[in-house]
């Protein structure tokens, strides 16, 4: 039985004016022109992903069954007091109360102009089946007015974990009332390095109350990017790689007057994907078989111009429908779905995916050592005679000295220490 996906909680804004104020406010601080939703996109895992991970940092959770969100934190000009907002992919706001965020050094004082990004989740413990709503934090883009997006993973993930969740929980636990009150948990999401796969598969994900699909490959280096970004990547058993398209149903005229559609006879599914603003493509046909038309019908749900997600059925060589993606306001771009099409054709399976892990692994040590001066020397050239090749040999360019501390002498940013809390 699939995991329930969590109604969005607080006030939906109505106001325009507002919601176009708060908007234009995210977008400036984002340093974007737009008033687009601002939060990165995934792509879909293809077996040159395989290489990707040799090549890079990358960190490795679950893919949470949930609804992505940004938390927007500010201060209220007007009332002087903090408010925070939800924002989803379709750009609404939602207005929550009851939650309090503190500055990590003057715990006294709020915690201003802040953007969170993860995903809301329902959590429902299996032996009491007591349900929690929590919010599984796993980016900042902006922190007290300041725009982090251009700094790695690693060092926004150190300040989301240390100068914000982890100030919000000292706070609950100072005032009990704060957590008796608040709408949800605040939680930073757990995450290992790249080549700890098993670790999430056989550890985290049987811990874990809510659904999930997946996993996600984030690399540590790169900087936040709005929008698709190909260093995020989206795994999924290949037979289980989907696609958001906009359904439209064909019904078949009736029998009674050919000129109507029988409404109560089993339709065809038209399958569209997006082309940017309000256009449509058509892109394929999706069968329904007898059993799924019933369930459709006594769902009582309109299905015709919704988003759904569907994969790929090999047996029945046609789409299955999985569920309706209302928190969507389009269908798959078409240059995301072909990439998504690949993904499908090109999958990687699990075993694979664990086979290369200490290849992933040998290759980020290797890395590390580099980073920290411990790399073994390059192999001294020689001339055919056995000769070293002088400094003008070799192009004239001789040897550097180390820096004092080896590579990386400089400070590094504020909360990168966060790479310590990870398994090694």
């Amino acid at each position: 039985m699939p995991h329930p996906i969590p109604e969005i909680p607080g006030e939906l804004l109505e106001d325009s004016h507002t919601a176009q104020y708060l908007s234009e406010r995210v977008a400036g601080l984002c340093g974007l022109r737009g008033t687009r939703f601002p939060g990165s996109q995934p792509v879909s895992f293809t077996s040159s992903s395989l290489s990707l991970l040799e090549r890079k940092d990358f960190w490795v959770c679950e893919k949470s069954d949930g609804v992505r969100v940004l938390v927007y934190i500010l201060m209220n000009e007007n009332t002087n007091h903090q408010d925070v907002w939800l924002i989803d992919r379709k750009q609404r706001y939602f207005k929550v109360e009851a939650l309090h965020f503190p500055h990590w050094e003057r715990t006294d004082q709020p915690l201003r102009d802040t953007i969170l990004d993860g995903e809301l989740v329902l959590d429902i413990d299996p032996k009491t089946h007591e349900e929690t709503l929590r919010f599984y934090a796993f980016d900042c883009l902006v922190l007290n007015g300041e725009n982090i997006m251009a700094k790695s993973l690693l060092s926004r993930f150190g300040r989301l974990r240390n100068w914000v969740v982890g100030p919000f929980q000292k706070a609950l636990k100072a005032f009990p009332e704060w957590r008796a009150s608040a709408p949800f948990e605040v939680l930073a999401k757990e995450q290992e390095l790249s080549y700890h796969i098993a670790q999430v598969l056989n550890v985290h994900i049987p811990q874990l109350q809510h659904g999930h699909d997946g996993l996600i490959f984030t690399c540590a280096e790169s900087s936040y990017v709005p929008g698709t970004d190909e260093n995020i990547l989206k795994w999924k058993p290949p037979s289980e790689n989907s696609i958001d398209f906009k359904l439209q149903l064909r019904f078949p005229p009736s029998p009674h007057d050919p000129s109507q559609p029988d409404f109560y006879a089993k339709p065809v599914g038209l399958l569209y994907t997006w082309l940017g603003r309000d256009d449509y493509e058509f892109f394929d046909e999706m069968e329904l078989d007898d059993d799924e038309w019933k369930a459709w019908k006594e769902s009582g749900e309109q299905f015709d111009d919704r988003i759904i997600e569907v994969s790929w059925d090999n047996d029945r060589s046609t789409w299955k429908y999985l569920r309706i993606r209302d928190d969507k306001p389009h269908a798959n771009h078409k240059n995301i779905m072909k990439k998504i099409m690949v993904s499908i054709t090109d999958g990687v399976e699990i075993e694979a995916l664990l086979e290369r892990s200490d290849a992933i692994r040998t290759a980020w040590k290797n890395r590390e050592a580099v980073r920290n001066g411990k790399a073994p020397p390059a192999p001294e050239q020689r001339r055919p005679g056995g000769m070293p090749l002088t400094p003008a040999a070799s192009g004239g360019r001789t040897a550097m000295p180390p820096t004092p501390g080896g590579y990386g002498a400089t400070s590094q940013p504020a909360g990168s220490s966060v790479v310590a809390g990870l398994r090694r």
